[in-house]
């Protein structure tokens, strides 16, 4: 009865199998990792609630309170702005879709259904 492996086949399956993992071995660093490895950056710092420069820019809502309750009226826009120090302007009528970012140097007038000033907001 013949062996089903000759031994000459093992042995050249055996020589095969240490060089390929002579082969891998040199290729992979010896030393615990971290001991070459240069270290990460640290993450950003991120503000919840943005930088104290944003915060100082915000709109001065006190300034304007005058507006609410008048009608609504595109020229007035400008003066509204300048009162509150706000950098940009959105007028929202009801049903309006507007975007959640928030910028404390915009003021947002809202208007209900007769154009007339319910409420004003920075953001």
């Amino acid at each position: 009865m013949k062996p089903c492996f000759p031994l000459s086949k093992i042995v050249v399956v055996s020589a095969f199998t240490l060089l390929l993992t002579a082969c891998v071995s040199s290729q992979m660093p010896i030393s615990p990792a971290g001991d070459d490895v240069d270290a990460a950056p640290p993450p950003p710092t991120v503000t919840p609630n943005g930088s104290n420069q944003e915060q100082t820019a915000a709109c001065d809502l006190e300034a304007i309170q005058y507006a609410i309750g008048e009608q609504f009226d595109e020229a007035n826009v400008p003066q509204l702005q300048s009162d509150s120090s706000a950098r940009q302007v959105r007028v929202l009528r009801p049903g309006d879709m507007a975007t959640m970012d928030y910028h404390p140097d915009r003021l947002n007038i809202h208007l209900d259904d007769q154009d007339v000033i319910d409420d004003l907001r920075c953001g």
